[in-house]
């Protein structure tokens, strides 16, 4: 929802499949999407389970935990046919691997991955809501990967001992012959690698207010440099100054102007 959220205000056109539950958070959360112009087309409703709910913890560092309430509605995620021209018309399918924690989301997930176009799974490694298989399987057919330094060495630390990050990231596309792989460093920037060729930049200092949110928006600003053909130096640097913009404000969707960015981005490329 943070990725389509972010897509939407970088004038792309993004449709998010899930499920809320029949009760207050769900009408609430419809309508905040249709407030955003964002389609709800292809919202389930569930009459038995919750609207999906997280209880977010905020260290004296900024650091946060989750604890990420289930059984929920989005666990229960049923196949619709309405889902393959959705997928045939999209330049990407966005997937985390959260939505494959329970098995009826899980089987949906899989035949959508049947027929997705360029898959771009962003890694949500939660502990308890993960397992090396199903990772793994995940990992299969990818055309982006997105992580972050910590489980960059927890997936890795599956296979054997690396050297450094660069090694561990050429590791992951060996074996899983994944063509962009792009691990976010927080403060520090990030890295990416396309076909063997490395990029990187270091971040944007700003004043941190949290960082809910910021590497959904940082996945939305790359997809949305890449889907326009722009030079990967660039688009790295627009989408780290605006995962920073995220996480200079309060919460993982606040408002702003796409200027913002770019005022961000002069006097670094």
């Amino acid at each position: 929802m943070n990725v389509a959220y972010h897509l939407m205000k970088l004038g792309l056109d993004p449709a998010l499949i899930t499920r809320v539950g029949e009760d207050s958070n769900g009408r609430n959360l419809v309508r905040l999407m249709e407030t955003q112009d964002l389609s709800t087309e292809f919202f389930q409703v569930d009459f038995e389970l919750p609207t999906g709910t997280v209880h977010a913890k905020m260290d004296e560092s900024h650091d946060v935990t989750y604890d990420i309430v289930r059984p929920v509605a989005w666990d229960n995620i049923h196949w619709e046919d309405g889902f393959v021209p959705l997928l045939k018309e999209a330049a990407y399918f966005v997937f985390g691997s959260l939505a494959a924690r329970s098995q009826t989301s899980r089987r949906t997930l899989y035949r959508l991955l049947e027929i997705a176009p360029s898959r771009v799974l962003d890694i949500n490694l939660r502990p308890p809501h993960y397992d090396r298989v199903t990772i793994s399987k995940l990992l299969e057919g990818l055309h982006l990967l997105k992580l972050n330094l910590d489980e960059l060495d927890l997936i890795t630390g599956w296979f054997s001992g690396y050297k450094d990050e660069r090694d561990r990231v050429k590791t992951l596309q060996d074996r899983f012959q994944i063509p962009n792989v792009v691990v976010t460093r927080g403060s520090k920037g990030a890295l990416l690698n396309k076909e063997g060729i490395f990029y990187e930049h270091p971040g944007f200092s700003v004043t941190l207010a949290d960082t809910i949110g910021a590497g959904d928006a940082f996945l939305a600003g790359l997809l949305s440099q890449m889907a326009g053909g722009t030079d990967l130096q660039r688009a790295l640097a627009f989408s780290s100054a605006l995962g920073a913009l995220v996480a200079s404000r309060t919460g993982p969707c606040p408002d702003y102007d796409v200027s913002e960015i770019t005022e961000l981005t002069l006097n670094t490329i």
